[in-house]
């Protein structure tokens, strides 16, 4: 239209197409497009929820239903790489052995071999009772001992050798199922956090840096002048 004008609908902070991440996402901590391609419902499913096993320590309840079927979640490994042996899964052990029902193979627990297509029992067993720790530890000890004596500093501490790691993380699990409930940390927070980045400098400081860093080049500067003078 000749002399006249195009009135704009749409800012410029609406036509910007950049959106922030979820702040998690930013962080690496959630992948949000995998969790809702692992817990969204088909229409047909009548809106039935799907619940997610993501072995946080907290408890989790959910009111019995009818029928004796197990509770059902689906494993949510994050980010994480799901590499054989991965600690996820031996908490993915821990559920299923606790009664829950998660959807899994027994190619990622550890002591599954490649060559035979099967789990090894008695190497699975062995890293659940931390026979291999038991094993590094008497190795680390006969061939680096000043590595085994700061490696394992704590544990010559409380007294607890290599030959007793199957009883200790026995004792440890009927605990567990005596009282399963997390017990608060009684380690006291660190006065001063440390810090891997470096300090903020104010505008005083930058500006006095600035000036020192001119007067050390005009200094350098005025010694090579006198050096040419004096040629």
């Amino acid at each position: 239209m000749a002399g006249g004008f195009v009135k704009t609908q749409k800012t410029n902070a609406y036509s910007k197409r950049f959106q922030v991440k979820f702040k998690r996402r930013r962080a690496g901590k959630t992948d949000y497009r995998a969790r809702i391609r692992l817990i969204n419902q088909d229409k047909n499913k009548y809106n039935t929820p799907k619940y997610r096993f993501v072995a946080t320590g907290e408890d989790f309840s959910v009111e019995p239903a009818e029928g004796r079927r197990p509770f059902r979640a689906l494993l949510d490994v994050g980010l994480i790489r799901t590499t054989t042996g991965n600690r996820v899964f031996g908490a993915l052990k821990g559920a299923l052995d606790g009664g829950l029902d998660i959807p899994h193979s027994d190619k990622r627990f550890a002591g599954f071999k490649k060559d035979d297509k099967q789990l090894d029992a008695d190497i699975h067993r062995k890293y659940i009772y931390g026979l291999h720790v038991a094993e590094y530890m008497k190795n680390l000890a006969d061939e680096e001992p000043e590595k085994y004596q700061a490696h394992f500093s704590e544990y010559i501490k409380k007294g607890i050798e290599a030959d007793e790691m199957e009883a200790l993380y026995k004792k440890v699990h009927a605990a567990i199922r005596a009282d399963p409930s997390m017990a608060k940390s009684t380690k006291k927070p660190p006065k001063e956090h440390k810090r891997y980045n470096p300090k903020k400098l104010t505008y005083e400081q930058r500006k006095a840096s600035l000036v020192e860093r001119l007067n050390a080049l005009n200094s350098s500067g005025g010694a090579d002048d006198d050096d040419e003078d004096d040629e």
